[in-house]
């Protein structure tokens, strides 16, 4: 008789309360080694998903409480808006709770608009990703060290990174920012935490989509389930329709994403068409990448590589995005109060002042001086031999 070959297209498809039975089994077999937990929560809907799934355990008595636990909230200062109104919702219901919330923020000169615009280096690229790891991942490493520091021990960092049934069946982890509607950078954690620090924990990597957005919307928000406000997080992701659109969430018109498919569903509701002119940011960012508004190398006196490489944005070209942006932001600002809405401060006056002191003191990225040659203009072509190629005239 023929033993039965396994196939995962006959394995039964897990049910809520089985992966909710699933997430708990791993809390409980990993958790008891540690006497410190931290939370990384992005605010996205994956990290709330496991935030909220934690303190309901702890509170319902499924898991036993840490000695500590402590919620660590990565704020880009670049979040939608809707993402950004919940997280302050759950943060108050977090504390009254007694779980402890640690905001992780870049410091001012790194900051995601006051590095392009006070420092002039040009918006990221999928080439040239310096976001992530600058606005996200290095403050939480800074926090999370501190915490290390404070308890005298490694801790255990939980994270939302999820893959779906397939990854609890092929035993592995694929670490991406775009599958399944994934949160930016989610994946980072995995990848660059220090294991001197912290090790990691990813208790909801085999939830499905679907199983997030019944968490969020139905389980969460009832009391028995903690009663908290996740369900407003629905707005970031597309309302009542989130989980059909499959939203990425990431920074405000985000330069890596090729559509804001998040934003341009919240501003076509009602409550935050007022938002609308945030749409501008992401044309200004292509912008700013094109020769017209950067410096480039002549190549005359370069290494090898990278000879006449384009490098960073004018003066001009600072100071025309700076006025669009306060532009975006008082144009947003103006509506939310004639209506009663939330205002928005992509650029607070501490980072304005920021920014205008860089323009004072002529600063430009490492190896720059600004005095090179604009990217648009035509020169000789330089080969990384050193060899050149005049510039061929043309007779207009």
């Amino acid at each position: 008789m023929k033993s039965e070959q396994t196939n995962i297209f006959n394995e039964p498809r897990l049910q809520m309360n089985q992966s909710i039975e699933l997430s708990i089994q791993s809390l409980l077999a990993y958790g008891v080694k540690y006497k410190h937990w931290c939370v990384a929560w992005s605010w996205g809907k994956d990290s709330t998903t496991v935030l909220t799934l934690i303190a309901w355990a702890i509170n319902s008595g499924k898991i036993n409480k840490p000695e500590t636990l402590t919620v660590m909230a990565a704020d880009t200062r670049l979040e939608l808006t809707p993402l950004w109104l919940a997280a302050q919702e759950i943060i108050s219901e977090l504390r009254e709770m007694g779980i402890e919330v640690k905001t992780a923020m870049a410091e001012l000169p790194n900051r995601f608009l006051p590095y392009i615009l006070g420092r002039g280096v040009p918006p990221p690229s999928n080439t040239f990703r310096w976001c992530t790891p600058r606005i996200k991942i290095e403050p939480m490493q800074r926090a999370l060290e501190k915490l290390v520091q404070d308890k005298g021990e490694k801790v255990l960092m939980i994270t939302g990174v999820r893959q779906g049934e397939s990854a609890v069946r092929d035993k592995k982890i694929s670490v991406s920012c775009s599958k399944d509607g994934a949160e930016c950078g989610q994946g980072w954690y995995q990848l660059t935490m220090p294991e001197s620090l912290c090790d990691t924990l990813a208790p909801i990597v085999h939830w499905r989509v679907c199983h997030v957005w019944e968490w969020l919307k139905h389980w969460a928000p009832l009391p028995e389930y903690g009663d908290f406000s996740t369900a407003l997080i629905a707005d970031a992701y597309g309302g009542d329709e989130a989980e059909e659109i499959n939203a990425r969430t990431g920074c405000i018109g985000c330069p890596l994403a090729s559509k804001d498919k998040a934003l341009d569903t919240i501003v076509k509701m009602s409550k935050y068409q007022y938002l609308t002119p945030l749409k501008r940011l992401k044309i200004l960012y292509r912008k700013l990448r094109k020769g017209t508004y950067r410096l480039r190398k002549t190549g005359l006196d370069e290494g090898k590589k990278n000879r006449q490489r384009m490098g960073p944005i004018t003066m001009e070209a600072r100071r025309m995005a700076f006025d669009e942006v306060m532009s975006i932001q008082n144009d947003v600002n103006e509506v939310a109060r004639k209506q009663n809405r939330p205002e928005i401060d992509i650029l607070n006056i501490e980072e304005q002042e920021f920014i205008m002191k860089c323009w004072e003191n002529n600063l430009w990225p490492n190896g720059w001086i600004g005095d090179e040659p604009l990217g648009d203009v035509p020169m000789d072509k330089i080969y990384e031999d050193g060899s050149i190629q005049p510039l061929i005239p043309f007779n207009i």
